[in-house]
């Protein structure tokens, strides 16, 4: 789950991601089944502005096409954190939302 203070633009954000609608709404909660998690983004009274570490939690999403996911997402008006790069076999990106919270692309683990 992601809270924010402005769910409405992390909803919207992450649509253009995940190339799809929400799988479930309710008020200010989204939420988006993706191949292994479902990610729920909402409303919290707690939480302001920008993240202050957003490198405590990364989420990652798989893609076999790191590289070219990258470009499009690019796209989309993310914030670059770090292009793709190799480690150990696997391409790696890193990408920075709306609430400053980041997300990797990251090659399947094998």
């Amino acid at each position: 789950m992601i809270g924010s203070e402005k769910p409405k633009v992390l909803a919207d954000f992450y649509e253009k991601v995940l190339e799809k609608k929400p799988d479930w709404t309710d008020g200010d909660w989204a939420g988006f089944s993706t191949s292994s998690c479902f990610l729920t983004i909402g409303f919290h009274d707690k939480v302001k502005g920008k993240a202050k570490n957003p490198e405590r939690i990364i989420i990652n999403f798989e893609t076999k096409e790191v590289k070219k996911e990258f470009e499009r997402i690019k796209r989309t008006g993310a914030k670059v954190i770090k292009e793709p790069y190799e480690m150990e076999g696997g391409w790696i990106a890193t990408f920075s939302d709306p609430d400053g919270n980041y997300f990797q692309l990251m090659s399947p683990w094998k």
